[in-house]
């Protein structure tokens, strides 16, 4: 099969607009966590997320183009500027018809169909946008990450709840090494703290209630922690085969290696109490890699701070790795961006590529007491200095949704 390196990277998250920013806020142990600002949210038991700051669509687009768009678009399109100018494109990618796009989501536009909804129930027919619907759609975010992008090649949406970014990284891999496409954007967004998602994780019990201290809320692995955090954020990264990399004099941040992906077949928002599917796709996404599990330094685990994940994905770690889960690292960075949906996947397989490249490991804060039942080594509080030389990113969505990716540390040819 052809080899697939990873050469640009793209990001906003609650702690930063760029991946510059991001990563320099998450190596200091930062929270993105603050008081909900887009709308009035004080009669809700959960009044925290994790937001964009000062996120400007108008920087990134005309502002006519950016009227028409759902955030979520707005912010995917944000997010491939970067990427590709890290990349070493210019803005347009030079061969369209072999360069393709899959950006996942979680929800897409439901903050514009809402929108719309409502002014056409106060003035009928004549209220009502004619972008309404179709800025709605699921796959206006990679619609418009093509057309800014240029890319003429294959185009998917993978909609996988929380595993939706790392799918779309694990398919556009597939889409390379099955010879459709030379480079691929990839990678997932969410845009979304809007009062229809909030009120209705709040009803289910799944997040966290800690409003008066927000940048302590999101507490994965601890024995006190009650629920995610709902954040925003785009993740893209830059696939090429080696070989087109390599031509250009590309830099390479890391290779990718392995995906897999695998279903619960359980239940809607609740995982296998044994993390069966879970313990399926770790061990697909290694077979798919040719490795074997004493192979792996660190995962990023899914990490959600719920109480049920944490104890369900430590037990398929146990249960995939044997006696090497605890010679593992393992951490989650949604302790300090909190959860961003369909973006989480993208932007923390960027985290992960960039701990390998300067050796180190991101934190899993918050963690000040942890639960008996999760037992692992999560690198509490601190980074770590440690050479990672194979890397797994876990990703479990609602609807019992898996997706995981193995990366290796990029060493030369």
């Amino acid at each position: 099969m052809k080899r697939v390196v990873i050469t640009g990277l793209g990001a906003l998250t609650p702690l930063g607009l760029t991946v510059e920013e991001s990563w320099e806020a998450m190596l200091a142990g930062k929270s993105g966590i603050g008081p909900i600002t887009q709308f009035d949210a004080s009669d809700f038991p959960t009044r925290i997320a994790g937001e964009l700051k000062d996120f400007d669509p108008t920087n990134y687009l005309p502002r006519k183009d950016a009227r028409r768009m759902a955030r979520c678009s707005q912010v995917a399109v944000a997010a491939v500027q970067e990427a590709l100018r890290d990349a070493g494109f210019d803005g347009k990618v030079p061969e369209p018809e072999r360069t393709g796009t899959v950006i996942g989501v979680g929800m897409g536009g439901l903050d514009w169909a809402l929108k719309h909804s409502r002014s056409f129930w106060a003035r009928g027919f004549r209220g009502m946008n004619p972008f309404a619907v179709a800025s709605s759609l699921p796959n206006m975010p990679s619609y418009h990450v093509s057309l800014y992008s240029g890319a003429q090649g294959p185009i998917t949406t993978p909609v996988a709840a929380c595993a939706s970014g790392s799918q779309a990284i694990g398919e556009a891999l597939d889409l390379i090494r099955l010879g459709r496409a030379d480079v691929m954007i990839a990678g997932g967004v969410e845009a979304l703290v809007h009062e229809i998602p909030i009120a209705g994780f709040s009803v289910m019990g799944a997040l966290s209630r800690r409003n008066d201290e927000p940048e302590k809320a999101s507490r994965p692995f601890d024995k006190d922690r009650d629920g995610f955090v709902f954040s925003e954020g785009a993740g893209i990264v830059i696939l090429e085969t080696l070989e087109h990399a390599l031509a250009r004099g590309a830099h390479i941040y890391a290779e990718l290696i392995g995906y897999a992906t695998s279903s619960d077949a359980y239940h809607i928002a609740r995982p296998d109490p044994e993390g069966k599917g879970a313990q399926r796709v770790m061990r697909w996404a290694l077979e798919d890699a040719g490795l074997q599990p004493e192979d792996v330094d660190y995962i990023n685990a899914h990490g959600t701070a719920t109480p049920l994940n944490d104890v369900t994905e430590t037990y398929a770690i146990k249960q995939v790795f044997g006696e090497h889960a605890y010679a593992l690292a393992v951490s989650s960075t949604k302790s300090m961006i909190g959860h961003t949906m369909g973006a989480a996947g993208a932007i923390e397989t960027i985290a992960t590529v960039l701990m390998m490249e300067n050796n180190v490991i991101l934190p899993t804060i918050n963690l000040d007491e942890p639960d008996p039942q999760c037992d692992l080594d999560y690198v509490p509080n601190e980074p770590r200095q440690m050479t990672i030389r194979i890397a797994m990113k876990n990703a479990f969505g609602f609807g019992g949704q898996n997706a995981c990716l193995v990366l290796k540390r990029w060493e030369g040819s």
